[in-house]
């Protein structure tokens, strides 16, 4: 019988550290022999994992050298590239935010709008996105192709204006230049190579992952709270909890108690929890989530 493998690529660079972060919290564990390597293990027999740059991931998933891959929505686009789209994996290098792909000019520049570029030369390294917005809005420029730095080329004079990926607009700040115009918002992307997907034994594979990385990325910045309350004081703190659906209560073996389990952002955990303890709660527990399957 013919082995069962997925060929499964994963981004290499800045979306690295953050995919095998989320793939441990899914049960995946992911491990370079070193540094050099392209080619990770993982703890999963049925999976044959290759390390490829984003940028490149969705034309290879289409060609069907990989049978699928995680990538930016970006580049998806940059490629047109014909794939499935199996899930959106909303997390980035720094956050669990979308990045936005931004025209950016000199603060000083007096360009206003993207009609005050005709004529002008921008930097990207999203050509054809960039092509593309400014054909639609019938802006005349030159676009040229960045190998990276773009931001420090406008202030060298180098170019008129840059389209680049922000995520903060920290670096723009920095640099001294304003967005005037987003051409396109990213999310990551679990894509699959279309004849792969048809293949009965991989679809169910690919839509295994997609479902324990989800889970991993939704429990991200969730906690798991417990406590125990008098039945006089119920009501009282379940009015203080913002639960996912509904609390979990259970009574206690003790008469007229109960345990109270939730699902919480873990962000408003330092003012919920002194304010369940004013409401009676005794015996608070906050633990941490790895998956959270809706």
């Amino acid at each position: 019988m013919k082995e069962k493998i997925l060929k499964l690529g994963l981004p290499k660079g800045s979306l690295q550290e953050s995919t095998f972060k989320m793939l441990k919290k899914a049960g995946f564990n992911v491990n370079l022999p070193n540094s050099r390597s392209y080619f990770p293990s993982i703890d999963d027999v049925e999976i044959q994992a290759t390390l490829l740059r984003a940028q490149e991931m969705s034309r290879y998933v289409q060609d069907g050298a990989l049978d699928c891959g995680i990538t930016g929505n970006d580049w998806i686009l940059e490629n047109k590239s014909d794939v499935v789209r199996i899930t959106d994996l909303t997390y980035s290098k720094q956050s669990l935010n979308k990045v936005r792909w931004v025209l950016a000019v000199p603060q000083n520049s007096g360009l206003k709008t993207v009609k005050n570029l005709n004529g002008k030369r921008i930097a990207t390294e999203l050509v054809n996105v960039a092509k593309d917005y400014f054909k639609k809005n019938k802006v005349k420029v030159d676009v040229e192709f960045s190998w990276g730095a773009t931001e420090v080329k406008v202030s060298a004079g180098l170019v008129d204006a840059i389209v680049e990926l922000t995520e903060t607009g920290s670096s723009l700040r920095a640099n001294k230049l304003v967005e005037i115009a987003t051409l396109c918002e990213s999310v990551t992307q679990f894509i699959a190579n279309k004849d792969a997907y048809k293949d009965a034994w991989k679809k169910d594979k690919m839509e295994q992952i997609a479902m324990l990385l989800k889970g991993a990325i939704a429990a991200e910045e969730k906690v798991g709270l417990k406590m125990n309350v008098k039945e006089e004081n119920l009501k009282k703190v379940l009015a203080k909890l913002p639960a996912l659906k509904k609390p979990t209560i259970s009574g206690l073996s003790d008469d007229g108690w109960f345990a109270i389990e939730t699902i919480i952002d873990e962000k408003v955990v330092r003012t919920l929890i002194p304010a369940l303890k004013g409401a009676g709660a005794q015996g608070i527990i906050e633990y941490p989530l790895n998956k959270v399957i809706y």
